[in-house]
């Protein structure tokens, strides 16, 4: 069995492997501490979670991303990329001690049924749900396709439980949150993975957005940690063309050790965005397939880049399922963006918390906040401040750009701080709490009142008394409130609550709407689409070789 795993995980036939004297020498010590332990040791031991443990050793001294995954997690990231799992549709969080309904799934067999956000959970299959913790109720309410499953509600306002019999059903998990118009002929379309259906998710949102008059974009990739790498490529051809004469345009392409894992991927022509005007967001936790988009419409001088430096995850993980259901995913290449960064953060000496914090700690080096890294000139801009640390590259039109570590954006924009009072109260989550008991109060006749997004969007507000209330809620809970800070961060804090409602009664959409006109980095992106727009009427003309 040990033979078959390991023959799985390097992608080579058994035959191969038993030539290879070293790696057969190697495998029997390892059979041999196992044999060991199990017929000599004092206690008794789990040789599997020796084994497993062993595994996540190894990889461990690879890089931050070849991992080992047990069953539950393959099975978890699977539905991730895959995009679909079987259930009821419903979004659940465990909150002091009471199973609540964050969300229900717009089109789920739960939505369908009435279920609404906000409902209590207090039964599953006739069995309670106190002490039950969220990956457990997960569990309980995924089934196959056409099994019921029972679940007894408590809604405020209403006297008695309310039982409900939901067929489970395929769901999908999107990978595009929101899909709105910001002006009148901008667009916004936030991602935030790159699964199996991400590009025909993509596709139909702009053509949605199209048909109500979009006519530049706003594509918002923050956070997004990636995902299949195909996908990332099917994004970008849909800004890219295929180059001038036939010319064949890299989106992007692959190296491993051996030449066996490397791909080049190239755009072609005939999609209906490529001179759409873009500004795309980036952040500290944007990676991979995220940096894939960026890198290559940067490149090409497609479209400007907003925000933060992304994480610099640059390496290419393939995936081998073992016997047991679990599985190895193993860094084979990494990828370089057309001009030939390659995007990888350096990790070595790096533990793999210390790697990942270093991405949301370590400040921007190139550039100035707010201001371009190069002339706004997208047909001869001026290169900015040089980082020596980092080697640069320029694009068609001379702006520099930099590889090794993530994708720096064309603008640094940092998104706006809070205080200490306001970063606490987000840290526990008091936001949300405060609004769900809102809802079962005061707020009770909100879903009647405001029936649909535009009405909540235009006519409901803040007002003082509902400040003061979540006030006296923030210091319930034991939590410091310092009147000064909380003046400082009040537009913040009246923003963040209606969006909080919003969410609650229209999912989505109603975070998104209430919350995008006070974000400072879509505000810069909205500057930025005139220089958007002229540097889509300009014909790319090739990304340069490496600066220094």
């Amino acid at each position: 069995m040990v033979l078959v795993v390991t023959a799985l995980v390097v992608g080579i036939g058994v035959s191969n492997f038993l030539d290879d004297g070293n790696i057969f020498t190697q495998l029997n010590k390892i059979k041999d501490v196992l044999s060991l332990i199990q017929n000599n040791y004092v206690d008794t031991v789990d040789v599997q979670e020796l084994t497993s443990n062993a595994i996540t050793s190894m990889l461990s001294q690879l890089d931050p991303h070849s991992v080992y995954m047990t069953p539950q997690v393959t099975e978890q990231e699977g539905e991730r990329f895959q995009g679909s799992y079987q259930g009821v549709g419903l979004e659940i969080l465990v909150v002091n001690d009471t199973l609540m309904v964050v969300n229900p799934m717009g089109g789920g067999p739960a939505a369908r049924l009435g279920i609404l956000s906000n409902d209590r959970i207090i039964e599953i299959s006739d069995t309670g749900c106190i002490g039950i913790t969220t990956q457990g109720a997960a569990k309980k309410l995924r089934g196959p396709k056409g099994t019921k499953v029972g679940v007894t509600i408590l809604r405020a306002g209403e006297k008695e439980p309310l039982k409900y019999d939901i067929v489970r059903d395929n769901i999908s998990i999107t990978s595009v949150d929101v899909a709105l118009m910001l002006r009148d002929d901008v667009g916004y379309i936030s991602v935030n993975r790159f699964a199996a259906t991400t590009d025909d998710e993509m596709r139909a949102a702009l053509d949605t957005l199209r048909r109500q008059g979009m006519k530049k974009l706003i594509l918002d990739l923050r956070g997004n940690p990636g995902g299949i790498l195909n996908e990332a490529v099917d994004m970008a051809d849909e800004f890219l063309d295929g180059g001038p004469g036939g010319a064949q345009r890299k989106v992007v392409y692959t190296k491993s050790h051996d030449g066996r894992m490397d791909e080049t991927f190239y755009a072609k022509t005939g999609e209906a965005y490529e001179k759409l005007p873009l500004v795309v967001l980036i952040s500290h936790g944007s990676a991979s397939a995220s940096e894939i988009v960026a890198g290559a419409l940067q490149d090409w001088d497609r479209a400007l880049i907003v925000g933060e430096t992304s994480f610099g995850k640059g390496l290419v993980q393939r995936q081998w399922e073992l016997p047991d259901g679990s599985a190895v995913r193993l860094t084979v290449a990494r990828y370089y963006t057309p001009s030939g960064r390659l995007i990888q953060r350096p990790y070595d000496g790096l533990d793999r918390d210390e790697y990942v914090m270093q991405a949301y700690t370590t400040d921007d080096t190139t550039g100035v906040e707010d201001r371009p890294r190069s002339g706004g000139d997208p047909a001869g801009a001026v290169p900015g401040r040089q980082d020596s640390a980092r080697p640069e590259y320029a694009t068609g039109a001379g702006r520099i750009v930099y590889g090794g570590g993530g994708i720096t954006p064309d603008h640094i924009v940092k998104p706006g701080t809070l205080t200490g009072t306001t970063s606490n109260m987000l840290r526990r989550n008091v936001f949300y709490l405060f609004v769900s008991a809102y809802l079962d109060g005061d707020g009770r006749s909100l879903r009647a009142d405001f029936p649909d997004l535009d009405s909540f969007t235009d006519r409901f507000h803040i007002d003082d008394a509902i400040v003061k209330s979540f006030v006296d809620f923030v210091k319930s809970k034991e939590i410091a409130v310092d009147g000064d800070e909380f003046s400082t961060d009040e537009p913040y804090i009246r923003t963040r609550l209606k969006a909080q409602i919003g969410q609650s009664l229209f999912n989505d959409p109603g975070w998104f709407r209430t919350m995008l006109p006070s974000d400072n980095q879509v505000g810069k992106a909205l500057e930025l689409l005139p220089e958007a727009e002229k540097m889509a009427q300009v014909k790319p003309t090739g990304p340069r070789k490496k600066v220094n």
